[in-house]
Parts: structure tokens; sequence; C-alpha cells
């Protein structure tokens, strides 16, 4: 080889090493960079993943709370329209009641009578079955929101303020009072 062929393959070297050095950075490097970006971009991606799943479960429990209103005003709306039909049905179960209390004693033992109550019967079972409770608060004390004073009199036996007599029986749906009873109230 000649001189001028070992400068040139000297200058290339070097050429070449500082190409590479001023480049590209050492492998140790290169790594550690890309690392860092690496770990930067699972942490951002791990961040943005929890976000979701805390948008998710978020959702969800909202989704849930919306189902429990809607069942529970789906319930609410079925008991009011229910105690709506009943309390129309009120005023003939009087009467049904009120005719059966007043069968004369001749008639109680005839067959026709016996069915007639079996169908109050099924009045009382159709109450039930909607949770329809009589209010009969006779010897109570008057409470404005279940009872209806129609009579005040003067009572020895009864305390003051307390219901001498119901007059008609009210009904209540759970809480709802669909009809309140009819009293007499002692003063």
């Amino acid at each position: 080889m000649s001189e001028q062929d070992m400068i040139r393959s000297d200058a290339a070297e070097t050429t070449a090493a500082a190409e590479g050095t001023a480049e590209s950075p050492a492998p140790e490097a290169a790594n550690g960079a890309s690392e860092n970006v690496s770990r930067e971009h699972f942490e951002a991606v791990q961040a943005q993943a929890q976000q979701y799943m805390e948008g998710w479960q978020r959702e969800r429990a909202e989704f849930a709370n919306f189902k429990r209103r809607v069942e529970r005003e789906r319930t609410e709306t079925y008991q009011h329209a229910s105690a709506d039909v009943i309390k129309q049905l009120l005023p003939i179960i009087d009467d049904f009641e009120r005719a059966l209390a007043n069968i004369p004693e001749e008639l109680s033992d005839n067959p026709w009578v016996s069915g007639i109550s079996m169908i109050g019967k099924k009045f009382e079972r159709l109450l039930e079955h909607f949770s329809v409770t009589a209010i009969d608060p006779t010897g109570q004390p008057f409470n404005a929101e279940q009872h209806e004073a129609v009579i005040v009199d003067e009572s020895e036996t009864v305390e003051s303020g307390h219901v001498i007599e119901t007059l008609r029986r009210g009904y209540v749906v759970g809480e709802r009072v669909i009809r309140p009873a009819l009293v007499r109230v002692a003063r």
C-alpha cells in the first residue's frame, strides 16, 4: 500500500469516527434517551387509561342511579294509578258493606246472601292485594291527616280530642291517605 493510500485510509477512519460521534450519540446514550421517551409515553398512556376508567365508572354509576330512579318512579306511578282506581271503588264497597250489615234476620241463612258475602270477601282481598288498609280510629286521638271530624260531641266515656265513633272508614296505601275517615270527636 502506498503512502498516499495510507493517508487516505487514516483520513477516512478519522472522518468516519468524527461523523459517527458528531451525528449519532454513543449506543448507551441512545438507549437511555429512547428509554426515557418510552417511559414518558407509557406513563402518559397509563394516565389517559386511568382517566377513561374513572369516566367509565362514573357513567356506570350514573346509569345505575338512573335505572333505580326510573324503577322508583314507575312503581310510584303504578301505586298512584292503583290508588286512584281503588278510591273510585270505595263508595261501592261502603254501600256493599252497609247492605250486608242490614240483611233481615229471616234472610241471614239464605244461600244467596252467603254468595253475596263471598263477593264482599273478594273486595277485601282486592284491597289487600293493592296494600290498601282501612282506618277505623274509634278510641284513638284525632289525627287531622287521617281523619275528618264531622261531629264534635260531649262524651263522658271518651277523652277529649279522641274519636268517639267512626262514621265512615278511611283508607291508606302505605303512608298515603286515599280517603280520610269520617269521625265523631269528643270535645
